[in-house]
């Protein structure tokens, strides 16, 4: 099962990738993993990679393409993966298409978890994290009981400079940009399935899990 995670940033991402692996044992595979393993490794495409990293640029197109083909050619990705963060464009998603045709392989899923802009920020901006255990806190959803001070260890809670609204907004704005035309895109092929992001964590498994199970069956 060869899945494609889409979602904005603060869609729950994350926590559902996770249950995907635990529950269908195929690897999480994010842009960043592989970057990192690929630099790790030393390998020449990490090399070339990390040059443009040290700078502070994005690394091109066909760097990127030619770390995925070295990761998804790995053995723990025989049975499927689940790949996350990337495409991010439509020349990176063709160019996917071309590889896994030459792996005789195919994006049996793209899972879309939907959630709008308002509810984003709600769940971003409003984030607290605690400077000595790392709990976190939501001022609308998840408040502490006293303000600013962790229920757990008593430690100060403060906002990550990335949750501040205006670099949310910006997040939005390029996930916009980049991600919308993917969308079209995987709905022609028909592989994409909208999630409904805005229900709870359990729901939105539910939702998730009846896709995956249609899929296999």
């Amino acid at each position: 099962m060869n899945l494609i995670l889409l979602g904005p940033p603060g869609a729950g991402k994350g926590t559902q990738a996770k249950r995907i692996v635990e529950k269908y044992g195929i690897p999480q595979i994010s842009t960043g993993d592989m970057f990192r393993e690929a630099v790790a490794k030393g390998t020449e495409l990490g090399k070339k990679a990390k040059e443009y990293m040290d700078r502070g640029e994005l690394v091109p197109d066909e760097i990127v393409i030619g770390i995925v083909r070295e990761r998804l050619s790995q053995p723990d990705c025989e049975k499927g993966f689940i790949l996350d963060g990337f495409p991010r464009t439509i020349k990176q998603a063709e160019a996917l298409d071309e590889m896994l045709d030459d792996m005789g392989k195919k994006i049996d899923a793209v899972i879309n978890i939907v959630v709008p802009d308002e509810e984003i920020l709600k769940r971003i901006v409003y984030r607290r994290v605690c400077k000595e255990c790392g709990a976190v806190y939501n001022l609308i959803y998840s408040p502490p009981k006293q303000d600013g001070i962790c229920d757990k260890c008593g430690g100060e809670l403060y906002q990550r400079d990335d949750d501040k609204e205006e670099t949310v907004k910006e997040r939005l704005r390029v996930y916009k940009e980049q991600t919308e035309p993917l969308i079209n895109y995987y709905s022609q092929k028909e592989v994409i399935y909208n999630i409904d992001g805005t229900k709870d964590i359990e729901e939105v498994w539910k939702q998730i899990e009846s896709v995956l199970e249609k899929i296999r069956s």
